[in-house]
C-alpha cells in the first residue's frame, strides 16, 4: 500500500476553469464516461472508501472536483456527462469548459481516461483521448471492471486498445483494473508518482 496517496482530501469544486486552484504545482485527471466506474477507481488508488461520491445515477459529477495530496499535488475527478441526462446545451457547456481545461491547464501532468473494459474506446474516450494529446500530456487508459471478465477475455480487451492506439506508444498506456480486487492499484500508482514527481521534491 502506498500511503502517499491515502492523504487525499477534497480540496475545492469548479463549475469554471476560473473557479479551479491556483494553476501551479502538479495535478493528474480522470476522466470517465458515465458508469466507468472512475470514482471507485480513484477511491481505490487513494484507499479510501468515500473520496470520490459513487453514484447509480449516471453523469453525477458535473463539476471540476479537486482533491490535494500535498501541497504541490492534485487529484481531479472530472465530469462524466457521456450518458447524463441533461440537456444538449449544458453538454456543450462542459466540453467547453473541459476541453479548456485539458488544453491549457499548466500543471496538468496526465490524464487517466477511465473505461469499462467490457465497452472501451466510446465516442466519449475517444474524445478524451484525442484532447489529452491535444494537450500534449501522458495519457493512461484504465480499464475497469477487469473482474466481470474471465482472465483471456479481459487480456483480449486489453490488447484490442492496445492496438488501437499503437500509433501512440510513448505517450498513451493501457491497464486493466478492478477496484473490488484491487488489480491495478500499485501500478497506476506507479505511474503517478511518476506524473506528479512523488519523492523528488
Amino acid at each position: 500500500m502506498n500511503p502517499f496517496y491515502q492523504r487525499a482530501h477534497f480540496l475545492s469544486a469548479a463549475n469554471r476553469l476560473d473557479q479551479a486552484p491556483e494553476d501551479v504545482g502538479r495535478e493528474v485527471a480522470f476522466a470517465g464516461r458515465s458508469n466507468a466506474g472512475k470514482s471507485s477507481a480513484i477511491n481505490a488508488i487513494c484507499h479510501q472508501k468515500a473520496l470520490a461520491r459513487t453514484s447509480k445515477t449516471p453523469g453525477r459529477t458535473q463539476q471540476l472536483i479537486f482533491f490535494e495530496l500535498d501541497e504541490q499535488r492534485r487529484l481531479v475527478d472530472l465530469p462524466g456527462y457521456g450518458y447524463a441526462k441533461v440537456s444538449e446545451s449544458v453538454k456543450l457547456e462542459w466540453q467547453r469548459h473541459l476541453s479548456h481545461y485539458l488544453e491549457y491547464r499548466h500543471s496538468l501532468a496526465g490524464l487517466v481516461i477511465v473505461m469499462d473494459v467490457r465497452h472501451p474506446l466510446t465516442d466519449y474516450d475517444r474524445q478524451m483521448l484525442a484532447w489529452g494529446l491535444k494537450g500534449e500530456m501522458s495519457l493512461l487508459l484504465l480499464l475497469t471492471k477487469a473482474d466481470k471478465l474471465k482472465k483471456g477475455a479481459a487480456r483480449s480487451a486489453q490488447l484490442a486498445v492496445e492496438r488501437a492506439v499503437a500509433d501512440r506508444a510513448g505517450r498513451v498506456s493501457v491497464q486493466l483494473f478492478s477496484a473490488p480486487e484491487r488489480q491495478g492499484v500499485e501500478s497506476v500508482q506507479a505511474v503517478l508518482d511518476r506524473w506528479l514527481e512523488v519523492g523528488q521534491s
